[in-house]
């Protein structure tokens, strides 16, 4: 298991290999300071050096109000430029080893996702979320822009128009109007959005985690690719786990009509 000694992250180990991290600073609206950042990077650097790997890994929110609000403006009202650059290469940095972590991450939207915040959210593979949760993109209200991947990844969600409108407006929008843009696959009263997040976690789990990881990899590769390339490096990676024991043994538990039980190997 990643440490747990975190200041600003709560990290829980669950059944059925789903790992739980959550954003803990409630009386900020969970917002990304320093140490959050720092800690963020340091977990999912240690997670991908882990034997076995979890199988799915969830994250939300501390709190009834807030996923994350973003970044830390008190913090950084009294940051320099280059100590605000500082910081700032260390979000970049947390967020791209996210991105990039082999295992599906999923996120629990328990509220207010803003800036950076949704940010997150637009990094992981999909989310769930209240239907009370709300979402903006503020950073042109700030004399800033989006700079975690929301001018990359927003568009990619909801189409270049409606990003465009998005960004430059800075405006809020409601959880309902997320879920029509893509940008939420489900919403659920605020009390069950973890546990429904935890219970799509679980199902995940017990799928062959070799097929989920080569998958993830496939799509998310593959949108940068053209499509040739993108269709070849899908077959490479099917043809490699036809040679693993977890495709043997999901052929074999199907053949014998009871649970397959995958390894990882």
């Amino acid at each position: 298991m990643a440490s747990s000694n975190y200041e600003t992250l709560i990290v829980e180990d669950l059944d059925d290999a789903v790992r739980l991290l959550t954003l803990n600073r409630p009386e900020t609206a969970n917002a990304i300071n320093t140490q959050m950042a720092a800690e963020l990077l340091d977990f999912f650097s240690k997670l991908i050096l882990e034997s076995p790997l979890p199988r799915c890994l969830v994250i939300t929110g501390a709190g009834e109000k807030a996923f994350c609000a973003g970044g830390d403006l008190k913090q950084r009202n009294s940051m320099s430029d280059d100590d605000w650059r500082a910081q700032h290469l260390l979000i970049e940095r947390a967020i791209l080893a996210m991105a990039d972590c082999p295992i599906p991450v999923l996120a629990a939207v328990n509220g207010v996702a803003f800036g950076g915040g949704l940010e997150l959210i637009l990094n992981m593979d999909f989310a769930y979320a209240a239907d009370s949760a709300r979402f903006a993109l503020t950073e042109t209200s700030l004399g800033i822009m989006p700079g975690a991947g929301g001018t990359q990844n927003l568009p990619r969600a909801v189409g270049i128009r409606r990003a465009k409108e998005i960004i430059f407006s800075a405006q809020p929008f409601t959880a309902t109007e997320a879920l029509d843009w893509g940008i939420i696959n489900r919403l659920f009263a605020a009390d069950r959005v973890l546990e429904e997040t935890l219970s799509m976690a679980r199902r995940i789990a017990q799928n062959a985690p070799l097929s989920i990881r080569q998958a993830k990899k496939a799509i998310q590769l593959g949108a940068e690719m053209d499509r040739r390339t993108a269709f070849y490096f899908e077959v490479e990676a099917y043809n490699h786990l036809v040679s693993t024991d977890d495709r043997r043994e999901g052929v074999a538990a199907f053949n014998e009509k009871r649970p397959p039980r995958f390894q990882g190997k």
